[in-house]
């Protein structure tokens, strides 16, 4: 007689709702509905306090709002190695890839286990002062040097080097002045990256892009680097804000929400970490519609797109 093979497991999903976004809030019962047919719901979250959404015992956390959402719940999805579904109430949904309809469509076979899956890379950021390291940070966007309050130009170091040239001077670079410097994934290509002049980089490609803010030179132009290297950046010349709290000074700021103040001397040291970010597909979407859907991209002036 055959043994008989034991059924698979249901999926277990955490539920992340952005409670700030009325629509979000709206559309968590349908979700949740959708959640409950088809897989196991471990948890439901607000994403301004989501302790415990992203850990063991969760393969698949479905959020509730915007881009910027994600970013907040990434970073612990990169280390916990959850894959990440978002269902997109924010302006553009480049991470958050479905809409509440889409995610209706496909729930039985993505909650089945048959979701398809991106893995795009996250950087590993340290910064490091008399050489100890006192800030460690994951980004799935960018590590952005901001010039900060009161906002005079700062100068800072630049160093690019294979991953065992960590520890190379950063005097064998150049010196770029200015507002600051962005090293972003090719994921974050597309938002701050992309609005200091920066190139758009496939979401999948093994490579960072370096790209100045408001250069003080004529040539000191966007680079696009491998994913093995290391970025050193350090900081020469920063402001101080006197009489403000520390993060209006120069940082390194994270993702945007995180800000990290630095002194004259810091070494910012940004590599492609060894854990990528796990998102879930939208299958009827692909990347370059989602480019000319979203960010008009190669349109004419009042050009219309074709619908995403």
């Amino acid at each position: 007689m055959t043994a008989q093979a034991d059924p698979p497991q249901p999926i277990r999903v955490a539920l992340v709702v952005n409670t700030t976004k009325p629509q979000a809030v709206d559309a968590a019962k349908a979700v949740r509905r959708d959640i409950e047919s088809h897989a196991n719901l471990v948890g439901e979250y607000d994403a301004q306090d989501p302790i415990g959404a992203i850990g063991q015992g969760v393969d698949l956390a479905v959020v509730l709002g915007g881009d910027g959402t994600i970013l907040g719940l990434a970073r612990q999805a990169v280390e916990a190695g959850v894959a990440v579904l978002g269902v997109n109430f924010g302006k553009l949904g480049f991470l958050a890839e479905f809409d509440a309809n889409a995610f209706h469509a496909n729930a039985a076979g993505i909650l089945s286990g048959k979701a398809s899956i991106r893995e795009v890379a996250a950087l590993d950021a340290r910064v490091v002062r008399g050489g100890r390291t006192i800030a460690r940070e994951t980004a799935i966007n960018d590590v952005a040097i901001c010039n900060g309050a009161p906002f005079r130009m700062i100068e800072l170091g630049l160093h690019i080097g294979d991953a065992g040239g960590a520890s190379a001077p950063a005097m064998n670079g150049p010196r770029v002045a200015g507002d600051g410097l962005i090293i972003s994934t090719p994921t974050g290509s597309t938002a701050y990256n992309a609005a200091a002049g920066g190139p758009i980089l496939e979401p999948t490609l093994p490579a960072m892009v370096v790209t100045p803010i408001a250069a003080h030179s004529l040539s000191f132009r966007p680079i696009v680097v491998p994913a093995s290297a290391t970025v050193r950046v350090t900081a020469h010349r920063v402001n101080r804000a006197v009489g403000h709290a520390p993060e209006a000074g120069t940082c390194a700021v994270v993702d945007g929400q995180q800000a990290i103040p630095l002194e004259r001397g810091d070494d910012v040291l940004v590599t492609v970490g060894h854990r990528p970010l796990r998102l879930v597909v939208n299958p009827q979407r692909d990347y370059w519609r989602t480019l000319i859907h979203k960010l008009q991209w190669a349109s004419t002036p009042g050009a219309s797109t074709p619908e995403g």
